[in-house]
């Protein structure tokens, strides 16, 4: 079928997005911390809401509408501030809050699983990384002369998501597990709780910082 990349493609595209998958970054931060705080399901919701941005990453690149991205360095500005807001807000929440960022007490008020998805793709949706990733760097497994790069952009950004849901519901376990042994443990809820808003800073910083690779 015309929309299938070369097997080699394939395993290529494979080796870079695992890399991309399981390279720390605010989508898995708020993943773990959902899951820590309000249980295994919300977790998973914010790895699907992920997932849903990267289809609409996927659907950008492959009409050409991100290359504005590129050609407008106000308008990757634009992108980096407002993911540097939102990230910066997280924190404030984790500190103040609470936000879902702190092992949640028994009765204490939690988002719904609609409010967690939503927030996952928030999150990725003005993550730089992941829209350079899909702006630079997928365009460069198709010719641009080929008919079928749309649909080839569309295959790997599938490709994409296969990959990321199994690393997404280990994550996602794993973080289950720290707050089913450390639920009762006072300092672990104030460790978590400064340490997802210490996460969320840091890559605020990186993303205002950052340069836009061309």
């Amino acid at each position: 079928m015309s929309f299938i990349p070369d097997f080699s493609v394939i395993l290529a595209f494979a080796a870079a997005a695992f890399i991309l998958a399981i390279t720390p970054g605010p989508d898995m931060a708020l993943q773990m911390s959902r899951a820590i705080n309000h249980g295994y399901w919300h977790g998973i919701a914010v790895g699907l809401g992920a997932m849903t941005a990267i289809l609409v990453h996927t659907t950008l690149v492959a009409v050409g509408i991100s290359v504005l991205i590129i050609a407008a360095p106000a308008a990757f500005l634009a992108l980096k501030i407002a993911g540097a807001v939102y990230l910066l807000w997280l924190a404030y929440q984790a500190i103040v809050h609470g936000g879902g960022l702190r092992l949640a007490a028994a009765g204490q008020s939690r988002p719904t699983i609609w409010q967690s998805y939503l927030t996952g793709v928030g999150i990725n949706l003005l993550n730089p990384k992941v829209v350079l990733f899909f702006v630079t760097f997928l365009p460069q497994f198709v010719d641009a002369h080929d008919p079928a790069a749309s649909g080839k952009l569309f295959f790997l950004g599938a490709e994409f998501i296969v990959i990321s849901i199994p690393l997404m519901v280990l994550t996602v376990y794993f973080a289950q597990l720290i707050a089913d042994a450390f639920r009762r443990t006072k300092w672990v809820e104030r460790l978590l709780n400064w340490g997802f808003a210490a996460v969320f800073t840091t890559f605020a910083v990186v993303i205002i910082t950052a340069q836009a690779r061309h």
